[in-house]
């Protein structure tokens, strides 16, 4: 019998918070940092933070949730390549479905010339992951909030993932942290995986000093700049530009120590 105990077993042991309770916690000043980590080292760093008292939303009775996005671009893939051409002012679109409670979105996800990430969401059926065009609501909703139509964008990639997301005790910070992370492109019919690489981010009031930050340290994770879509379409598109993100890749596959299989 294997006694040996799994991200699963880790994330158990946390004590839980609510939906509801999770909600109440407004950064007002918040920095958001991404660190990038292996599963073997995330098992330490899960300990290590319900012994500070970290708390773990639970949903359907869950610590651990799976999530599936689909990312929207146009025919040239202009979000992406803004990402990668360094562009300050951005923007990203996707369709989010929680697997566990079915709730499925439209987001829309706006970055400035200061760095601040800002998202907005309106609720969608989750039929209409991959095509939300005979959603009047949801088509007025896209023009309103991005710098795109309906008739601009198509589906281009699916990110699905499980999710960890933890509390601290003064509620001045959220982590998520994201395994399992799966991709296919729908353009090209290629699919990969990162195997056991880890994404953290750190949600952080900027006033607040930060324990998780302190663990991260003290276990060797670093922060990294990284988008889960632009690693999608680099590793799955081999005629798109993306010099700059094949570095990135490089820096998951040393992670992990292994090379990440595309099919």
């Amino acid at each position: 019998m294997n006694s040996v105990p799994s991200v699963r077993d880790r994330a158990a042991a946390f004590e839980p918070i609510s939906l509801q309770e999770m909600d109440s916690v407004k950064l007002q000043n918040r920095i958001d940092t991404k660190y990038l980590t292996s599963e073997a080292t995330l098992m330490q760093v899960l300990e290590d933070a319900r012994e500070a008292g970290y708390r773990a939303l639970e949903t359907e009775g869950a610590k651990i949730s799976p999530y599936y996005s689909v990312y929207y671009d146009t025919p040239g893939l202009k979000m992406f390549l803004d990402h990668h051409n360094r562009r300050l002012v951005r923007q990203k679109v996707r369709t989010r479905v929680y697997v566990s409670s079915g709730e499925a979105y439209l987001e829309i996800k706006r970055k400035n010339n200061h760095g601040r990430t800002k998202k907005k969401r309106t609720r969608i059926d989750k039929g209409e992951l991959m095509d939300f065009s005979g959603d009047e609501a949801a088509r007025e909703y896209l023009t309103r909030k991005s710098d795109y139509t309906a008739d601009m964008i198509s589906p281009s990639a699916s990110t699905a993932f499980n999710r960890i997301t933890l509390v601290n005790a003064g509620k001045t910070e959220r982590v998520t942290i994201d395994t399992a992370l799966n991709f296919e492109n729908f353009r090209t019919g290629r699919q990969a995986s990162l195997q056991d690489a880890v994404i953290i981010e750190l949600k952080q009031d900027g006033h607040a000093a930060s324990t998780m930050k302190r663990i991260l340290l003290d276990n060797r994770v670093k922060p990294v700049k990284v988008s889960k879509y632009c690693v999608a379409i680099t590793l799955t598109d081999g005629s798109v530009k993306r010099n700059r993100f094949k570095e990135k890749v490089r820096t998951i596959e040393k992670t992990i120590n292994k090379k990440i299989q595309v099919i």
